[in-house]
């Protein structure tokens, strides 16, 4: 077992009957998707899962969990997912996808959200390793950008085959930007706070915990 998958399969302690659980996208998610679904069926735990993202819908159908949509409930009692960075006060990155609205809305909803994740994703600072992304409105995306410039650098997000702009399952466009001399607040408020900008990837003191593996252990990190 692999630290992805050992994680995923420590965060199933926290799954009971009748729950309604946030599923998260990416690989480590995908593991915990997996693990879910068989104990689901073991032990006849009546779990019902929401998905962030279409790809995660898929992998749930097929793993033979009971997808309701987002639209159907007002709050979640679990949502587990990863991260491509995590800060020592568990302030995440995330958004190198494309579903930052669903992601966050779910995160927020969730009475327990918990970040999986092996140990390559701990950093001192949120922006370290990856540009922050903001999710803007296509008419939007220059004026953001002309007011993110003063702040940092970065461009528009272009598609994987290089012939166009990235667009998110919402239909926005995605500005990636890196911020050398604003902490981690300061960012949140300034994102937060710009017309145009529907999300960013900062989900600044919304982790409950996040559970961390590397060489075949698991650590546990909990909000104070």
């Amino acid at each position: 077992m692999n630290d992805k998958e050992l994680v995923a399969h420590q965060a199933l302690q926290y799954v009971s009957e009748n729950m309604i659980v946030g599923l998260g996208t990416g690989s480590t998610a995908n593991y915990f998707i997996d693990a879910l679904a068989k104990r689901n069926k073991e032990e006849n735990l009546k779990i019902r899962a929401v998905s962030s993202s279409v790809v995660s819908m898929i992998k749930a159908k097929e793993a033979g969990l009971p997808i309701i949509a987002m639209e159907q409930i007002k709050e979640i009692d679990l949502y587990i997912d990863g991260a491509d960075e995590i800060a020592p006060d568990l302030t995440l990155l995330k958004g190198r996808g494309y579903d930052l609205v669903r992601e966050k809305l779910l995160a927020r909803s969730a009475k327990k959200f918990i970040v999986i994740a092996d140990e390559s994703k701990l950093v001192k600072k949120i922006g370290d390793n990856f540009p922050i992304p903001s999710e803007v409105q296509p008419f939007a995306w220059e004026l953001v950008k002309n007011i993110l410039i003063k702040k940092g650098t970065g461009d528009i997000r272009i598609n994987a085959a290089k012939d166009g702009y990235a667009i998110t399952s919402c239909g926005n466009f995605v500005l990636d930007f890196n911020y050398p001399e604003k902490s981690t607040e300061e960012l949140n408020a300034l994102l937060s706070q710009t017309p145009g900008i529907v999300e960013h990837g900062i989900f600044y003191n919304i982790a409950h915990g996040a559970l961390i593996s590397s060489n075949g252990k698991v650590r546990e990190i909990w909000k104070n």
